[in-house]
């Protein structure tokens, strides 16, 4: 982007982070609002991924489905290794289903399991688009965890707006902006008529007011 762009794009972070102060680390979040698009049409209902240059500005948990890679995964920190014989136990206990669910930022598995995780996770992770993304026995387990860890999830379902997590309050502007960029020009690229398919976008800290991001 344009560093006459960017500069907007930080003049709308500083903007956000007028609101009252609060007592804990907020989030900064992004959303963007969509119009002139037909959502009953399967190839408007946008399902994509961001790897924010700068992540998340958080450690996260990744939930890691495996078999093979046990040895490599277990004793990872911010992983939460989910065995191969323990899906049978999570498809008949979908509390702790759920559970998981929360405490886990993402999910891999490794990609023969998809089937098991669909049949014993798929009815809760799905609906928070959070199913696995599935990966080879030969993957770099550490490298997969530190691009997962700084992945976001952008989807369209029944709504015209695209929202995720885009940075932390303790990030410095330039960050914050940077990852607001990446973010929009995927949702550009992703759009059958790009920018002009962009109703607005905005801004905010997870206790705050929301303010306009100039696109």
């Amino acid at each position: 982007m344009e560093i006459m762009e960017l500069e907007k794009i930080i003049e709308a972070v500083k903007k956000a982070r007028e609101s009252k102060k609060r007592n804990f680390n907020q989030s900064f979040d992004l959303s963007v609002n969509l119009k002139s698009i037909d959502l009953k049409k399967p190839e408007n209902k946008i399902k994509t991924e961001v790897v924010l240059p700068n992540g998340l500005g958080r450690p996260v948990k990744v939930g890691f489905i495996a078999d093979t890679l046990i040895p490599q995964v277990k004793d990872l920190e911010n992983v939460v290794l989910v065995r191969k014989d323990q899906l049978d136990f999570y498809g008949k206990n979908k509390k702790e289903t759920k559970r998981l669910a929360e405490q886990c930022y993402s999910f891999v598995a490794e990609a023969p399991l998809m089937p098991l995780v669909g049949k014993n996770l798929g009815q809760v992770l799905a609906v928070r688009n959070k199913m696995p993304k599935p990966v080879p026995p030969t993957v770099n387990v550490i490298g997969l965890i530190e691009t997962v860890s700084k992945t976001v999830r952008l989807a369209v379902k029944d709504s015209p707006v695209l929202h995720c997590i885009i940075g932390a309050e303790d990030m410095p502007d330039e960050k914050v902006a940077e990852n607001i960029d990446a973010v929009i020009k995927v949702v550009l690229a992703a759009l059958p008529k790009g920018k002009e398919q962009v109703k607005d976008a905005y801004v905010k800290l997870t206790m705050g007011k929301p303010a306009k991001v100039m696109i």
